[in-house]
């Protein structure tokens, strides 16, 4: 599927105690000015599903949404951004410990996807964070936004940039631009798999493979 993914808000946590059980989640990560509610918009094709500002760190909580039908339980969950330097210190610190609390704590959490400003490129706190998502195992995706903000004569050059600094091949960045479009459909795709992504059943296993026998 290619169309807008039909994500309904369900509500907001200031910790990830507060958020029911779930059947997946995704999370999606990244600076307070990527671009992240700009983003949701776009997979849902909706202007206003998430609250998007011109002043950074408009996001203070974990926002959970839903990919219908309502109760599915398959959760695409936008994190406050970091690096808003604005807020008070004791507020930044706060963000920073219910993030990190949701990420490792987080049994159904499945991927997070790490939203980098394709313009200014991977920062320092872009790559603490990628290594940060790699020690404590998560699988991660990483999305280039504001595609749309580099000049096309030197976007191959930039993509081949990031790739470099991030550490992985240029082919495992989706490069996208929510206020044109470029690379929505793919990565509506994408996350689409990731939210029904059923386990192929091993028939090999210890505990299955037999039906209704005697112990």
């Amino acid at each position: 599927m290619s169309g807008p993914l039909q994500l309904e808000f369900v509500m907001s946590g200031a910790k990830h105690t507060q958020l029911p059980d779930s059947l997946v989640e995704i999370a999606v990560a990244g600076r307070s000015n990527v671009g992240k509610s700009s983003l949701m918009n776009a997979l849902a094709n909706r202007k206003s599903l998430a609250k998007t500002s011109k002043t950074p760190g408009a996001t203070r909580l974990l926002n959970v949404y839903e990919l219908q039908p309502e109760g599915s339980g398959k959760w695409v969950v936008d994190l406050p951004g970091y690096g808003y330097a604005k807020a008070p210190k004791h507020e930044q610190e706060r963000w920073a410990r219910m993030i990190e609390n949701y990420l490792v704590e987080r049994d159904t959490l499945e991927a997070v996807l790490l939203l980098i400003d394709g313009e200014v490129g991977p920062t320092a706190l872009d790559m603490q964070s990628l290594e940060w998502f790699r020690h404590i195992g998560l699988p991660i995706k990483i999305i280039a936004t504001k595609q749309d903000k580099v000049k096309p004569s030197k976007l191959g050059a930039r993509k081949q940039e990031v790739a470099k600094k991030c550490g992985v091949d240029k082919s495992d960045i989706r490069w996208v631009s929510a206020a044109k479009g470029n690379g929505i459909p793919e990565l509506r795709n994408e996350i689409h798999t990731m939210l029904n992504f059923e386990p192929e059943y091993d028939e090999d296993s210890d505990d299955g493979g037999q039906e209704g026998g005697e112990q």
